[in-house]
């Protein structure tokens, strides 16, 4: 679920090239879960050293937001876990939605942001420290939050309205041509809204 038609001509295409790398004249189920993984979370960076301690910091990252995970009710199945380097990555947790949807959830998008942050949670327990690793979580976890204020009107606070769209964008460069259509009262609010919601 929540592959398009043409991520899935992709996915087919990249299992394909992986059984013809091997010799295989059939292309297999493992061919199909490898090229899922690369399409979600890019190739492999086997040419990466990395050190026994960041090797255990990934571990106990990823453990951190597959348990976290377990433990929410809105959110999806984790499907695998990895510290092999893939991408910009040290490490993923990938979850794949049970069904395809149209439309998320208030409780969903909240325990989305709860996963991303599982894995700095477990750093901080286990480690007794935390690390950079977690950029890439804490921004997906503030976009959705901003999200949830500025564009959902999902707080009770600051009501259904929706902020900063004003639909006069340049195409490249997006925020170049964003005008604010609030106040600064109104700015203040919305980043106490979203410090709330993560």
């Amino acid at each position: 679920p929540g592959f398009s038609g043409a991520d899935l001509e992709n996915l087919a295409n990249e299992a394909a090239l992986l059984a013809v790398r091997k010799n295989e004249k059939l292309i297999g189920m493992l061919d199909f879960e490898e090229a899922i993984t690369r399409v979600i979370a890019g190739p492999e960076k086997k040419s990466r050293a990395i050190s026994e301690h960041d090797r255990k910091l990934t571990a106990y990252h990823e453990a951190g937001h597959a348990v976290v995970m377990k433990l929410l009710e809105h959110a999806d199945p984790v499907h695998e876990i990895s510290i092999i380097p893939r991408g910009m990555a040290g490490g993923y947790t990938m979850h794949l939605p049970r069904e395809d949807r149209a439309y998320t959830s208030k409780e969903k998008l909240r325990d989305d942001m709860v996963g991303l942050l599982g894995g700095r949670l477990a750093e901080k327990i286990i480690l007794s420290d935390i690390s950079t690793g977690a950029k890439n979580d804490i921004d997906r976890a503030s976009a959705i939050a901003r999200a949830m204020v500025m564009e959902y009107g999902m707080s009770e606070k600051l009501g259904t309205i929706s902020y900063g769209n004003d639909n006069n964008e340049v195409f490249i460069g997006r925020n170049l041509g964003r005008s604010r259509n609030f106040s600064e009262e109104v700015g203040a609010e919305i980043d106490k809204e979203v410090k709330r919601f993560i």
